[in-house]
């Protein structure tokens, strides 16, 4: 793999509860709402479950992204291809926090704090639509 190692790890209040952050991230359907535009190049099922295998990209450069576990909590994805390495997010009532780590040529901290800074947004956003 070409690219030098990188690490991100960032934690963010969101005034969201956990469940609204949950269905963002958990739901491939809702995804279109936060993820920056990325072409998905296969088929998910509703939800995301361990063993789960997908790929995100952008231009050139695709992702491979398998779900190694989940929980009402959290998410682990371990990543190859553009990125080797893995993805974690965990998250409770009012914030979100995702850690990076892996091998590439993309410049992964920028990709992180953007991504998250607009979950952040339409986690909010669905929040008080919901009230």
């Amino acid at each position: 793999m070409l690219g030098t190692f990188q690490q991100s790890q960032l934690r963010v209040e969101v005034d969201a509860s956990a469940k609204v952050i949950a269905d963002l991230l958990l739901l491939p359907e809702n995804w279109g709402t936060w993820l920056l535009p990325r072409q998905l190049y296969n088929s998910l099922p509703e939800t995301l479950t361990p063993g789960v295998i997908y790929t995100l990209g952008q231009g050139a450069i695709a992702v491979n992204h398998e779900v190694q576990s989940v929980s009402d909590h959290s998410l682990r994805l371990i990543l190859s291809g553009g990125v080797d390495g893995y993805h974690e997010w965990k998250w409770g009532e009012g914030w979100v926090q995702a850690r990076l780590e892996g091998v590439s040529i993309l410049p992964l901290k920028l990709s992180q704090t953007l991504t998250l800074g607009r979950l952040r947004l339409v986690a909010a956003q669905r929040s008080k639509a919901s009230v």
